[in-house]
Formats: structure tokens, sequence, C-alpha cells
């Protein structure tokens, strides 16, 4: 069990891994707050569920309610540096399933609500899955502590 977790925790990303979780992040904790909460001009679950099921996402409120908590609360996560590989994936994941059900019929342009900005968040994402939280993060921190 400490052997898988410090797999999980350790990185050797140097500031790369902050650089790229903190804007990543941000981005992902605000879209998730639309969802969750109808923050910064979202609908909330249950505008966003009604949205979901009307194009065939259900049941609705479930999938606003897991899209907005791997949004939001991996996002935090992301921010933080903490469980950074296993939020990246969930996130990552996240951003496939909006880009199948969502955007990719639209063609790649965010200007046609295309897949690019989705796809553009999922590469970041497997960056971070695959480095970890790098050297600022909390995952180095419990690493450092576990390791010791």
């Amino acid at each position: 069990m400490k052997t898988s977790l410090i797999k999980i925790l350790e990185s050797h990303a140097g500031l790369a891994g902050l650089i790229l979780r903190a804007p990543i992040g941000l981005i992902l904790a605000a879209h998730g707050a639309q969802k969750l909460f109808a923050w910064f001009g979202g609908y909330g679950l249950d505008g966003t569920g009604q949205w979901m099921a009307s194009i065939g996402i259900t049941p609705g409120y479930l999938m606003a309610l897991l899209a907005g908590s791997a949004e939001f609360f991996g996002g935090l996560a992301l921010l933080l540096g903490l469980l950074t590989r296993p939020a990246a994936v969930i996130a990552a994941f996240t951003m496939l399933v909006a880009i199948f059900t969502v955007h990719i019929g639209n063609g790649l342009f965010m200007s046609n609500n295309g897949y690019e900005y989705g796809l553009t968040l999922f590469v970041a994402l497997a960056a971070l899955a695959v480095q970890g939280g790098g050297r600022l993060s909390l995952d180095n921190l419990l690493f450092k502590k576990l390791n010791s």
C-alpha cells in the first residue's frame, strides 16, 4: 500500500508541474462551480442536469453531479497538487466524455462549439497524470514525509 501511494505521489516535474497545474486547476474548478453551484454564470445542478438529459446524457442530474464534482474537486486538487495523478485521470476522462458527447460533431474549432478546448484540457491533464504534481505540490510534501 505504501509503495503504491509513493508511486502516485512521486514526481520529478520540478516547477513545470505548478505551471501546468495552477491554470488547469483554476479553469476546471470554475467550470465545475458553474455546474454544481450556478457560480460564474452557470446553471447549477438542476439546469445542467436538464440540459444533459436533453442531449441524451442520462440521468441528467447525476451526470451533472459527477461531471461538476470531477471538475470542481479535481480542479482544486490539481491547484493544490494533492493526489495530482488520480485527479488528472478523472478530469481527463471527464474531458473525453465532453468531447465525444457534446463537441465532436461540431468540428475542431471552439467558434463552432468544437472540441479544441476540451482536447487541450485533455492533453494537459494527460501530461499531469504522467508527470505528477512537481516540486511545489502537496504530493511532493507527502512523498517526502512518507519516504523519510
